[in-house]
C-alpha cells in the first residue's frame, strides 16, 4: 500500500496541518486506490442492474456482508458473452476507481463470467428464452421441405469432410441433382456474418428450393456462430426453407429450433432433402401399374354395360319400333283431326242457332210479317198514341221494303 504522507502531511516549518479541499482529496484516494488495485477479481451476487440508454450497465455486488458499486461500460458490455440478470453470481475482472462527484469508490468491471456455469451455455439459455417467447420456433411458422427439389443450397465451409459426405450422398441418391455451395466461414470471428449472407443470398437469387446450413461437430465454442441472434432472425426470415444440420445427433444449436427442419447430422440433411431416385422410379411404376390397373377394370365394366345394352330389344329390331312409333304417330293425328272436325261442326251449328234467334227477334222479321212502324218528322220518334197526332203534321211509315211520307188529315 502507498504512503499516503503526500496527500496528509503536516507542515513542519509552519507547524500548520495541510488542509484539503473536496476535490483534492478525493484526487488523492481516487489516485490511491487506482494504484493499489489496477487489476482485481471480485465474486459476488449481482443486484440493482440497470441498463442504461447509453449502453453502460450499472449495478452492485454483495455478499453476506458487503456491496460494492459497479459500472460495465458499452464497449465492455458489448463483449460480454451472457446477459447480466439480478440474483446471479458472477466473477468479475476489473479496476477500482472513485467517482468523484459521489466520493464513491467503485469497480470498474472489464470481463464477467457466470460462476458455476459457461458464460456461453448462460448466453445459449437466455437466447433460447427470449427467441421462443417471440413465437420464432413456432411449428406454425414452419414451412414445408420440397419433397422433390430441383436445385439444393448449401451453407458451409467449400474445404473439409462435411461437404464432400454431403455431395457424395445426393450424388448417390438422385444423381445429376443441382447443387450450388455458399463457401462460409462456419467457426470463429465473422463466421455468423457469412452464414446470414448466405442465406440471404439465396433467397435474393431464389436459385434453390432448399438451403442446408451444415457443420461438422466441436465444442459450444466452436458451434457458436449457429447461436447468435441475427443467424436465427435470418432463418427465421427465409422464404426458402431451411434444414439445419449443425454439429452431432447430440448437439443442439439455436439454429436448430428456428430452422424449418432440424437434421441430426450434415450426411442425414442430404437424405432426409433428397430422396433416392430408384425409390422416385419404383415408386412412379407402382403408381404406373396400380393406374393400368384400375383403369382396364373401368373399361371392363364399361364394355360388360355396352353388351347389355346392346342385348335389349330395342337394339335388336330398331326398325321395327320406328314403323311402330310411326304408326302411332299417325292414329294420333287421325285422332286429332277427327276431334278437330267434330268441334268445328258443333260450333257452327251453336252459331247458327243463335243467328235464327237474333232474326227472329229482330224489327225486321215483324215488318216482313205486315207490320209497319210510323215515326213523326223530323226527329223520327216512334208514334205510340193517336190522339198526339196533329193535323197537318207530317209523318213517315217504315214497311218491311221502304218508307211513305203522308200528311196527317
Amino acid at each position: 500500500m502507498k504512503d499516503m504522507s503526500k496527500y496528509a502531511m503536516v507542515n513542519n516549518t509552519s507547524n500548520e496541518q495541510k488542509i484539503y479541499s473536496v476535490s483534492e482529496l478525493t484526487r488523492g484516494i481516487s489516485l490511491l486506490l487506482e494504484d493499489s488495485f489496477k487489476s482485481v477479481w471480485v465474486e459476488g451476487e449481482v443486484s440493482n442492474f440497470i441498463l442504461h440508454t447509453s449502453g453502460h450497465c450499472y449495478l452492485s455486488l454483495k455478499d453476506s456482508d458487503s456491496v460494492i458499486a459497479c459500472v460495465i461500460f458499452k464497449h465492455s458490455a458489448a463483449k460480454l458473452k451472457f446477459r447480466i440478470e439480478n440474483g446471479m453470481n458472477v466473477i468479475c475482472a476489473g479496476r477500482i476507481g472513485v467517482y468523484g462527484k459521489r466520493g464513491q469508490y467503485q469497480l470498474y468491471i472489464d470481463k464477467a463470467e457466470p460462476k458455476g456455469i459457461g458464460a456461453l451455455q448462460i448466453a445459449f439459455t437466455q437466447l433460447k428464452e427470449k427467441l421462443y417467447k417471440e413465437g420464432l420456433f413456432d411449428a406454425s411458422f414452419k414451412k414445408p421441405i420440397p419433397r422433390f427439389p430441383k436445385t439444393v443450397g448449401i451453407v458451409t465451409s467449400p474445404t473439409g469432410a462435411v461437404i464432400r459426405d454431403i455431395i457424395n450422398i445426393i450424388n448417390r441418391r438422385f444423381e445429376n441433382m443441382h447443387i450450388v455451395i455458399f463457401p462460409a466461414k462456419v467457426q470463429g470471428k465473422g463466421a455468423s456474418d457469412e452464414i446470414i449472407d448466405g442465406i440471404e443470398s439465396f433467397n435474393r437469387l431464389k436459385n434453390v428450393d432448399v438451403i442446408i446450413l451444415a457443420r461438422g461437430g466441436g465444442s459450444l465454442e466452436d458451434l457458436w456462430a449457429f447461436n447468435e441472434e441475427p443467424v436465427a432472425r435470418a432463418i427465421y426470415n427465409s422464404v426458402i426453407p431451411i434444414v439445419s444440420a449443425v454439429g452431432h445427433e447430440i448437439d443442439y444449436t439455436i439454429s436448430d429450433f428456428v430452422s424449418d427442419l432440424r437434421a441430426p447430422t450434415p450426411s442425414a440433411a442430404a437424405e432426409l432433402v433428397v430422396c433416392k431416385k430408384n425409390d422416385i422410379v419404383s415408386e412412379i411404376d407402382s403408381y404406373r401399374s396400380r393406374l393400368k390397373q384400375a383403369l382396364g377394370n373401368r373399361v371392363g365394366i364399361m364394355e360388360r354395360h355396352l353388351e347389355g345394352i346392346m342385348k335389349r330389344y330395342a337394339f335388336k329390331q330398331p326398325l321395327f319400333l320406328i314403323e311402330q312409333y310411326q304408326q302411332s304417330l299417325d292414329e294420333g293425328i287421325k285422332s286429332l283431326s277427327q276431334a278437330l272436325n267434330f268441334f268445328v261442326v258443333k260450333k257452327t251449328q251453336t252459331v247458327e242457332t243463335a243467328q235464327a234467334r237474333l232474326k227472329a227477334l229482330s224489327p225486321v222479321a215483324i215488318l216482313e210479317r205486315g207490320y209497319s212502324i210510323t215515326m213523326t218528322m223530323p226527329d223520327s220518334k216512334i208514334m205510340k198514341d193517336s190522339a198526339k197526332a196533329e193535323t197537318g203534321a207530317q209523318i213517315k211509315t217504315r214497311l218491311a221494303k221502304g218508307e211513305l211520307i203522308s200528311r196527317i188529315e
